[in-house]
């Protein structure tokens, strides 16, 4: 039996087709692979981005609000301690508040608890 020499028969021609479209299909789902990844990675970088723009805009907040009650404590007179007893209790719920919500630190409660007790 001779064998043809030039163009493939029809199953080496199947076969050939198969090889390149299963190659076409491996790479173009690892380019999609890819693209999504990279996608994925730009939507992260961005959310981590936003969230510090957020944190730094929380803390600027923060600041301005611990600066604005240090100008109220300095502008106050630096007499003795209210004479009634419930602007004393008034005052250290105010200090509490202003605890629980973070805005002071336990030396800073401390410290303007004991300007309002008078120790």
């Amino acid at each position: 039996m001779r064998r043809r020499m030039g163009r493939p028969g029809l199953l080496g021609t199947m076969a050939r087709t198969a090889v390149v479209a299963g190659t076409a299909s491996t790479v173009v789902g690892a380019t999609q692979r890819r693209q999504a990844g990279k996608a994925q990675e730009k939507a992260d970088a961005q959310a981590a981005q936003q969230a510090a723009v957020e944190s730094q805009q929380q803390m600027a907040d923060m600041q301005a609000q611990m600066d604005a009650m240090q100008t109220q404590q300095q502008q106050q007179p630096a007499t003795a301690a209210p004479a009634g007893g419930n602007d004393m209790m008034a005052e250290l719920e105010r200090l509490g508040q202003l605890k629980a919500n973070g805005i002071l630190t336990d030396e800073e409660f401390a410290a303007a608890k004991a300007k309002i007790l008078g120790t």
